[in-house]
C-alpha cells in the first residue's frame, strides 16, 4: 500500500489496481490490519462471434516519455478543441498537434505533469499541472509560455476554462479560480478534507454558464460562481459506512455529468445519484461504487463498477435495465457514448463497444498499454494510455 504524507500531515491512500483486488476498500482495510488482499486475475477476453465495424483509425502518436510514480494517478487526458490537440505526458513533455496528428510544437515541463491538458481553442490555451502544484498556460498553437501560478496542492485532473477562469481542484482540499489572461489567483475555497481518502479527485465542470460543479473527497459536491467562486449549494453524494475511517471513505473522483437539466454523479463508497435540476430533487439513489464518471444517453445512466461491471440504470428510475460482467477485474474506464454505442477501456489497451439495448458486446477496437480514460469530441474517440500513447478514432457512420 502506497500512502503519501501531506503539508497538513493529512494521509491520502493510494488504491492498489483493481485487478487484484476483490474491492479497493478490502485492500486498504487489510494494509491497516494486516489482512492479505484477496487477489482476481483479469477475465480473459473471448471472441467475439459476430463484429461489426464501428470505429476506424484516424491516427496514433507517442505523447513522450510516460515517467509515472506510484504517488500519482495515471490519467493524462488529452486537450482537444476545434481541431487542436495537445497532450502531457508523465515526464513533462506536452506537445501540440493539427486535426491529421502532425506535431506542430514540443515542449519541456521540469517535473511530472499530474493534471492533463485543458485547452480551449478560441483563447488559445492549454493548461497543465503539475506534482507539486504549479499550473502552466501555453499558446495552443505554439507552445510559448503564457503564464504560471504555484497552487498549494497537487492538481490531478484537466482545468475547466471558462468566462475568462481557469476553475481547478487540489488535492488538499482547496479549490481555485486564476484568470485565464495572467494566472492570477482570483478566487479560492476550501472544502472539508478526509483523514483519509482515494488519490484522485473529479474534473471540474459547468452546470451552467455561471456555474462550475465540482466533487469532493468527503462525497460532496459544490456548485460555485465561475467569475468568483461564490458557494451556491452543497449536497452530499457518498456515503460511508462502517466503523473504520478506510471503510467509511466516500470519495467523488468521476466528474458529475450534466444532461438535458438532470445531474448524475457516483461515489467510491457505492451510492450514484440522479438528482432534476429543476428542483433539485433526487430522484433516486441506486448501488454504484466506481471511481469513474458515468455517461448518459436519452434512456441510459451507464457505469463501471471497481470490480469490473457494465451496468445500465433507466435514467428516469434508476432501475437496472442489465448488466455485463464480461469484463471482470480489467480495471475498465469510464464509458462513454459514441454514436449511438458504449465505449469502455481496460487494463490492455483494448475498447469495448457496448449495444446500449442489451448490453451485448458488439466491436472491439485496441490501442497500446493501459487505459484510464475515454474521452468523445464530436464523433471522434480519444484515448491516453498509461504508457503514452495517443489515439484517434472517428465513427465510421
Amino acid at each position: 500500500m502506497t500512502q503519501s504524507i501531506r503539508a497538513n500531515n493529512r494521509l491520502k491512500a493510494t488504491l492498489m489496481p483493481v485487478a487484484v483486488l476483490a474491492i479497493a476498500a478490502t485492500a486498504l482495510v487489510g494494509c491497516n490490519r494486516g489482512i492479505k488482499p484477496e487477489v482476481h486475475e483479469p477475465v480473459k477476453l473471448v471472441a467475439l462471434s459476430q463484429s461489426i465495424q464501428l470505429l476506424q483509425p484516424v491516427f496514433s502518436t507517442d505523447a513522450g516519455s510516460s515517467r509515472a510514480s506510484s504517488k500519482d494517478p495515471l490519467d493524462l487526458q488529452v486537450g482537444y478543441d476545434n481541431g487542436q490537440m495537445v497532450t502531457a505526458s508523465r515526464g513533462g513533455e506536452v506537445t501540440g498537434y493539427n486535426a491529421q496528428g502532425q506535431r506542430l510544437w514540443s515542449v519541456k515541463v521540469d517535473e511530472a505533469i499530474t493534471g492533463g491538458v485543458a485547452l480551449d481553442a478560441f483563447s488559445q490555451t492549454a493548461i497543465v499541472s503539475t506534482r507539486s502544484g504549479r499550473v502552466i498556460a501555453f499558446d495552443s498553437t505554439t507552445g510559448e509560455q503564457r503564464w504560471t501560478q504555484q497552487l498549494s496542492g497537487s492538481v490531478l485532473t484537466p482545468a475547466l476554462i471558462h468566462n475568462n477562469r481557469v476553475v481547478l481542484s487540489a488535492n488538499d482540499g482547496f479549490l481555485h479560480g486564476l484568470s485565464l489572461q495572467t494566472g492570477q489567483s482570483i478566487w479560492k475555497f476550501a472544502t472539508q478534507v478526509p483523514a483519509i481518502s482515494v488519490r484522485g479527485s473529479a474534473a471540474p465542470t459547468l452546470l451552467d454558464d455561471e456555474t462550475a460543479l465540482l466533487a469532493t473527497a468527503d462525497g460532496r459536491l459544490h456548485a460555485l460562481t465561475v467569475d468568483n467562486g461564490l458557494p451556491l449549494w452543497s449536497r452530499r453524494v457518498g456515503v460511508g459506512n462502517g466503523s473504520s475511517e478506510v471503510e467509511r471513505m466516500s470519495d467523488v473522483d468521476g466528474q458529475p455529468i450534466i444532461d438535458n437539466n438532470q445531474l448524475f454523479a457516483v461515489s467510491y463508497s457505492g451510492q450514484l445519484i440522479g438528482i432534476d435540476l429543476t428542483s433539485r430533487q433526487v430522484m433516486y439513489m441506486n448501488e454504484l461504487a466506481s471511481l469513474k464518471s458515468l455517461a448518459v444517453n436519452p434512456r441510459q445512466v451507464i457505469g463501471t463498477s471497481l470490480d469490473g461491471k457494465v451496468v445500465a440504470y433507466d435514467r428516469q428510475n434508476g432501475q437496472v435495465l442489465w448488466e455485463n460482467d464480461s469484463l471482470m477485474y480489467r480495471e475498465l474506464t469510464n464509458p462513454v457514448m459514441i454514436d449511438g454505442y458504449i465505449a469502455v477501456g481496460d487494463l490492455d489497451g483494448v475498447v469495448h463497444l457496448f449495444d446500449p439495448a442489451n448490453g451485448n458486446i458488439v466491436s472491439r477496437v485496441s490501442t497500446k498499454g493501459a487505459l484510464s480514460s475515454l474521452q468523445v469530441v464530436g464523433n471522434r474517440l480519444l484515448t491516453q494510455s498509461q504508457s503514452g500513447q495517443v489515439s484517434v478514432w472517428q465513427s465510421v457512420r
